[in-house]
């Protein structure tokens, strides 16, 4: 093992060896080896999150046991991040009850704050179906003084439930929020509003309304519209449209603090005569946004529900309005649109939002932005076009290409059989000391391999064993297959020409 050790060390210095190391196991020793070589240093949290974290993205379950439990001895001062990636380590091996456990455990080590943790457990606890251990663990564990916020956790059990069409559930929770020291936020009143309105359970909707005037809409935030939205499409959709209009009204009046102005140029008697209800909809929806005191938040609250909805022509009208404004449209509103765009195979569309649209509006495309859009195209099998934009990010000022967009990339491109490409992107990869999972290399040397790229299958068979990380049995298969393969197309060829010679 090779290491250009400093006079002296710091742990700054020691996350950066260790972060270069490939090897994880390679770095697990180097990080052992640090106190032996300095016996003055010593270890802090930023040290064991990198050693953690390596350990983490590569499974390795029981050397990442060790050096948590020398974490706990070394009683250094740790962040609630470091338990987070452990948790997530954990729950992805399929091991919920070494998550649990080691949550339990916190208290034995130097940390304040376990709010994200808690967060983490909960959620994934929710995710893989463990309700009656979700509640349980949520009851067990919220109360502490370590857990400085609940809000987040019960929007996850409010969210869970109404997915599973049990908003009568939900609503029994948000009730007794009071009584768990929390208030409601935006984001309880969105997905209760929606998972009342999906259960047809309209009357409790229209309450959660009127609750919502005096506790969240007491100023009027534009970015309340998703929700008043929601009940006056369900409204409509029930046939109900006088009393949406009504309700309408009122939102405009207590819930958008709307100047009487506005209220006043508002010609809602069109709804009234309408029969298509969709017509209705987006009458009414209108009339929110001019409605109200116009502002960023409120458009892009709006048109960003509506991507979300697939309903991209409403959407872009809404875009529109938002520019006639004077405003300019937020990446987020772009994102929403390319991911809708995406969804619906306009992949051409999609480019033409950061090759044009964005580019009129002097609006810059993030990582964030670039990596939905090749994700986009590489799920609909446009991946060669997807691979054009990386050498785009490199020529943009403060846009790097990220582990994701590489990822991306490389299985986009071996989904669509194009391993020679995705050989390239994964060099570029390690190059930027991003280490791709196991599952890359097996893909890439099969496919290779099926190629009868036997030589560069190997050379990333090294590669992967470099890393420490072993190949699936298929894959040895496919790789030994085309080897022996190509021996025996070797020797007839070498027999064929034995015989020419001797005819000759």
């Amino acid at each position: 093992m090779s290491v250009r050790w400093p006079r002296l060390l710091t742990p700054t210095q020691l996350s950066q060896i260790l972060r270069s190391q490939k090897n994880p196991l390679t770095a697990l020793q180097i990080f052992k080896d640090a106190k032996e070589k300095y016996p003055s240093y010593h270890h802090n949290g930023p040290v064991y999150a990198t050693m953690l974290g390596i350990l983490g993205n590569s499974n390795r379950i029981a050397e990442m046991k060790e050096v948590i439990d020398q974490m706990r001895k070394d009683s250094c001062e740790c962040k609630d991040s470091v338990f987070v990636t452990a948790i997530k380590t954990f729950a992805s091996a399929g091991q919920i009850s070494e998550a649990v456990s080691l949550f339990k455990n916190i208290p034995k080590f130097n940390c304040v704050n376990w709010t994200e943790s808690f967060n983490t457990l909960l959620q994934i606890l929710v995710k893989e179906s463990k309700l009656e251990t979700a509640h349980r663990f949520f009851f067990e564990n919220s109360y502490g003084w370590e857990v400085k916020s609940r809000i987040r956790a019960l929007n996850l059990l409010l969210d869970s439930l109404c997915q599973r069409n049990r908003s009568d559930l939900a609503l029994q929770v948000f009730q007794e929020m009071d009584y768990q020291g929390c208030y409601p936020d935006r984001d309880s009143y969105r997905i209760l509003m929606r998972g009342l309105c999906e259960d047809g359970r309209l009357n409790e909707a229209t309450h959660l309304l009127y609750s919502m005037f005096w506790r969240i809409s007491q100023k009027g935030s534009g970015e309340d519209i998703v929700v008043y939205r929601t009940l006056l499409d369900a409204l409509c959709d029930n046939g109900q449209v006088e009393e949406a209009l009504e309700i309408l009204g009122k939102i405009l009046r207590k819930g958008l603090k709307a100047p009487k102005r506005n209220c006043h140029r508002l010609d809602l008697s069109q709804c009234n005569n309408c029969e298509d209800i969709e017509a209705t909809k987006l009458l009414i929806n209108e009339a929110l946004i001019r409605g109200g005191v116009p502002s960023l938040a409120s458009y892009t609250a709006m048109a960003v529900d509506l991507y979300y909805e697939g309903k991209t022509g409403q959407a872009d009208k809404v875009l529109d309005e938002t520019q006639e404004r004077g405003y300019r449209p937020s990446l987020r509103t772009y994102e929403a649109k390319i991911t809708a765009l995406c969804r619906e195979g306009r992949g051409g569309e999609a480019i033409n939002v950061i090759e044009r649209e964005m580019v009129e509006k002097n609006s810059v495309p993030n990582v964030r932005l670039y990596n939905v859009l090749m994700k986009g195209l590489c799920d609909a099998g446009n991946s060669a076009i997807a691979v054009g934009y990386l050498k785009r990010m490199s020529k943009q000022v403060g846009c790097v290409s990220n582990q994701e967009t590489y990822g991306i990339l490389v299985d986009g491109l071996c989904r669509d059989g194009r391993f020679v490409e995705a050989s390239k992107v994964l060099e570029k990869m390690l190059i930027k000391s991003y280490w791709p999972p196991a599952d890359t290399y097996n893909i890439l040397i099969r496919g290779l391999s099926s190629l009868g790229r036997q030589y560069e299958a190997v050379m990333w068979l090294e590669e992967m064993v470099s890393q420490d990380k072993l190949p699936e049995l298929h894959v040895w298969s496919s790789l030994v297959t085309s080897v022996c393969c190509n021996m025996v197309a070797v020797d007839v060829s070498c027999e064929t020409f034995n015989q020419l010679s001797s005819c000759s």
